[in-house]
């Protein structure tokens, strides 16, 4: 007599290779979602940025986009300064907000470690009237990678660029977990 289906050997062998595939499958989609989870900081991030100097050109008025909590990595505002003192004023009218899950680690280098702030011309400036320009890295969560850099120029230009590179800035940030030697051995000595 002629059985159909599979037998317990055929079966356990099966689950064998699929548990073998999904091993290598998922790190693979863990690293490919969270590509896409930073270059979608990236593109909001150079976004908000065009809209508040598109904002401070159309409203003739000083506009300021800051860090949320002082982390671009929780998301941003966009405000009108009216008395020059920026974010620290609550009663700076909101024109936007965004807000991230803070799992991509998002940091700039000094002059734009917390704020953008244009001109009712669009160009960036220092509240003492200096140009402002500077880079925000988007960085792997697990090493300090710079992934995505949303580099301001001192004309108010906003670009993006996806060059891979070593960060000394996320260093600091603490959220480094040692996904390997090198990366626990970089962090222990900072």
């Amino acid at each position: 007599m002629h059985q159909k289906g599979f037998g317990l050997i055929e079966l356990l062998i099966g689950l064998a290779i699929t548990a073998m595939v999904l091993q290598l499958a998922v790190p693979a989609l863990s690293d490919y979602a969270e590509g896409v989870r930073r270059e979608t900081a990236a593109q909001h991030l150079a976004s908000g940025m065009r809209n508040a100097r598109n904002e401070a050109i159309l409203r003739n008025q000083v506009v300021v986009m800051h860090a949320l909590e002082e982390d671009w990595s929780r998301g941003w505002r966009i405000i009108l300064d009216r008395n020059g003192k920026g974010h620290e004023d609550a009663s700076n009218p909101l024109l936007l907000e965004h807000q991230d899950g803070a799992d991509i680690p998002i940091v700039g280098n000094r002059p734009v470690k917390l704020f953008v702030r244009f001109s009712s011309l669009g160009e960036p400036l220092m509240p003492s009237g200096a140009f402002q320009a500077g880079t925000l890295h988007i960085c792997a969560a697990r090493e300090p990678v710079s992934h995505h850099q949303v580099v301001l120029s001192p004309s108010g230009r906003v670009s993006l660029r996806s060059n891979k590179a070593e960060q000394a800035l996320v260093r600091g940030r603490g959220r480094i977990r040692a996904g390997s030697e090198r990366v626990a051995l970089w962090a222990w000595r900072t």
